[in-house]
């Protein structure tokens, strides 16, 4: 059952990240009620798995609709039936969390303990708000420096040109600096830039910059969207930036700075 649900993630081109969690979440499913098989359970299954994370593990309500979607594709999707009413489900609350954000002074001086090609990539991160594997997952061809912009392009347009491989503009803008032979179908190549570098080099720059916030490589896309905002940028354009699907989502950063529907100024800012 596992093996197949798997392969029924990878068969929908879910990314590896994605297929190796939600199997995580069907083991521990599984494991939650002595192992019985899937078609033995249904909606009274579920809701007490869900529930026991609310209550007992006290996850997220992230997480806990992490592991809810996992479970929905195993049964909508791998044993193509329903799971009935989930309404019973105790739900975890909401932590109402603001991110963290640098100011431009701070930006700059973790910049600055960094080099070489972590160096680029926190740029990167800072300077166009992308996500971290956004940025590893570039290649030469998205980067247009005449006219300074990034386009990623679709990665499935690799399968479309065979020799895609070979050519300088689909190579990795950040790659590893070994190549990597799988003894098993006998090929290799070289991935991009493992992001565990780019992660202890920017713990490590933000120490040395005696920062005592909890700044990590995502809080320099933070930095970006709070520093459009006090530059004067639309919400919306921000939103396109950021790739948000909701500008609901992009209206934390309104908060951060005070000036979201609910902000108001304190009357001692005056004095």
């Amino acid at each position: 059952m596992i093996q197949r649900y798997r392969e029924e993630l990878q068969a929908r081109h879910y990314a590896r990240r994605t297929v190796a969690t939600d199997e995580q979440w069907l083991r521990r499913f599984l494991r939650f009620h002595q192992m019985r098989h899937p078609r033995q359970m249904g909606e009274a299954e579920i809701n007490a798995f869900l529930s026991h994370l609310a209550t007992e593990e006290r996850v997220s309500a992230s997480t806990q609709n992490q592991a809810l979607a996992a479970l929905l594709f195993l049964y909508r999707t791998v044993l193509g039936g329903d799971v009935g009413n989930l309404e019973g489900v105790i739900r975890a609350r909401k932590r109402q969390r603001l991110p963290v954000v640098l100011t431009v002074g701070e930006v700059r001086a973790v910049l600055h303990h960094l080099d070489g090609a972590e160096a680029l990539v926190a740029q990167l991160l800072y300077g166009a708000g992308l996500r971290l594997m956004e940025a590893l997952r570039l290649r030469i061809k998205d980067v247009d420096l005449e006219q300074r912009c990034i386009t990623e392009l679709p990665h499935a347009l690799e399968r479309k040109y065979r020799n895609a491989a070979r050519e300088w503009g689909w190579q990795w803008l950040f790659p590893q600096g070994r190549r990597w032979r799988d003894p098993r179908q006998n090929i290799e190549g070289r991935h991009h830039l493992d992001p565990s570098l780019v992660q202890r080099a920017v713990r490590a720059a933000v120490q040395a910059a005696g920062i005592s916030k909890p700044a990590t490589c995502h809080t320099f896309r933070h930095s970006f969207a709070t520093h459009l905002l006090e530059q004067g940028a639309d919400i919306r354009t921000i939103q396109e930036l950021l790739g948000h699907s909701d500008v609901k989502t992009t209206m934390v950063y309104t908060h951060v700075l005070n000036r979201g529907p609910t902000g108001v100024r304190s009357p001692a800012d005056p004095l």
